[in-house]
């Protein structure tokens, strides 16, 4: 499903930008009108702070940035005082970790896949150290799928968090965490998705999706950097402690001892990205206004087109899954998304992301903070490229015209 082309117009940096197709929308995604205009509003005609302000521009500040709880809510299915506002999906992650994992202890386990990114992965590695769980991962199939038969005898009464990446950011694929909810919640356990990448490919519903934590970022859902959020059932998180303090997280504070406020501002110290939190508002409600089902028929398109392209070009290899809609049972939608890594046999990754760019091509070279995931696969990085509600037909057809220069310049 082609979008509209007015789509096109509302970008911006696209025609700033000196290049002809920009494909890095995984590491972070154009930033339409409505958003930029937005936190301009914000900065030009009502610049305060928020909560504590008693005079009518810092209400309307708060008015407004708390009105974007609303709309983050709206956009997966939850309530608003389940959305945590949170500096991305790492600020989101690592607060799971610390305020979870202080809950855990030797004897415990909790459960992670292959396909981490280094930001569920790591924070996950400190609070095993630090409170003497075990952690265990979920290997990947060798069709880049994740084994489900290996993560029903992992997830055990043992596991306390089931931790993983709903869409890897490496390799595309899309995993059933329908069905690795029920694991988890039949043994008891809490389950937590990464949905940094999913966020802009696809219809988020955390009730159908039955987790208990769901993390994602306003810069790779068409935002702006330095913000993002963090749901949570209710239920969870009143019974979580804060990571950190002061600001509007603190209820009474006496010298000996202080009391927080209610979720989700419990979570939320300091003085907050407030612009950046209307501009979020405003991406996601620009992204519903598209049609979230729209969205994901123009990916699935779109990368359909571009898997069958790149798999022509000589000497290229696909590293994720082949097929852009093929479907599992345990998880009604497509196993993959518009993220396509790749590499070419005689060419290093950082080469060829740079003979790209020449070619006014962007795209990313890399391990793409999935260290564990390429030693495993036996290769320093991939290739990737990563599609927005920007991209056409024609921006796959100048990545494959400056692959086949690269590879002409690389005389392989």
């Amino acid at each position: 499903m082609k979008l509209s082309a007015d789509i096109l117009k509302d970008f911006p940096s696209l025609h700033a930008m000196d290049m002809r197709a920009y494909l890095d929308s995984a590491a972070s995604s154009l930033t339409p009108k409505p958003a930029l205009e937005a936190m301009d509003d914000y900065y030009s005609n009502f610049r305060a702070n928020v909560h504590r302000g008693m005079y009518a521009t810092s209400a309307k500040a708060t008015e407004r940035y708390e009105a974007v709880r609303e709309v983050a809510a709206k956009f997966l299915n939850a309530s608003a005082d389940e959305i945590v506002f949170t500096s991305g999906t790492t600020d989101a992650l690592n607060l799971l970790a610390s305020s979870l994992g202080r809950m855990f202890g030797p004897g415990d386990e909790v459960v992670l896949t292959e396909m981490e990114h280094h930001a569920d992965l790591v924070p996950w590695q400190e609070a095993a150290k630090r409170h003497g769980f075990a952690l265990k991962f979920i290997p990947m199939r060798p069709d880049f799928t994740l084994d489900m038969d290996a993560a029903r005898a992992l997830i055990t009464p043992k596991t306390k968090a089931v931790s993983v990446v709903h869409a890897s950011n490496a390799l595309g694929t899309v995993n059933p965490v329908k069905g690795l909810a029920v694991l988890a919640h039949a043994v008891g356990a809490v389950i937590i998705l990464d949905a940094a990448q999913s966020a802009a490919h696809m219809k988020l519903d955390v009730r159908e999706l039955d987790c208990d934590f769901l993390a994602f970022s306003a810069h790779k859902t068409y935002g702006p950097t330095g913000v993002g959020a963090l749901y949570g059932k209710k239920a969870l998180l009143e019974k979580l402690e804060p990571s950190r303090y002061g600001g509007d997280m603190i209820r009474e504070v006496k010298l000996g001892s202080s009391t927080w406020n209610e979720p989700p501002w419990k979570f939320e110290a300091g003085t907050p990205n407030i612009a950046g939190v209307i501009g979020f508002g405003a991406a996601l409600g620009y992204l519903m206004d598209i049609g979230m089902e729209n969205v994901e028929a123009h990916d699935r398109e779109l990368t359909a087109y571009a898997l069958k392209k790149l798999s022509a070009v000589p000497g290229v290899r696909l590293i994720g899954p082949i097929a852009a809609n093929f479907h599992d049972r345990e998880n009604s939608r497509a196993k993959r998304i518009g993220v396509i890594s790749f590499v070419v046999e005689g060419a290093h990754p950082h080469d060829l992301a740079t003979l790209l760019d020449r070619e006014g091509v962007a795209v990313r070279g890399g391990h793409h903070c999935a260290m564990p995931l390429m030693s495993k696969l036996g290769i320093a990085g991939t290739t990737r490229a990563s599609f927005g509600i920007y991209n056409e037909e024609k921006d796959v057809d100048a990545l494959v015209d400056a692959l086949l220069k690269a590879k002409a310049v690389l005389k392989i």
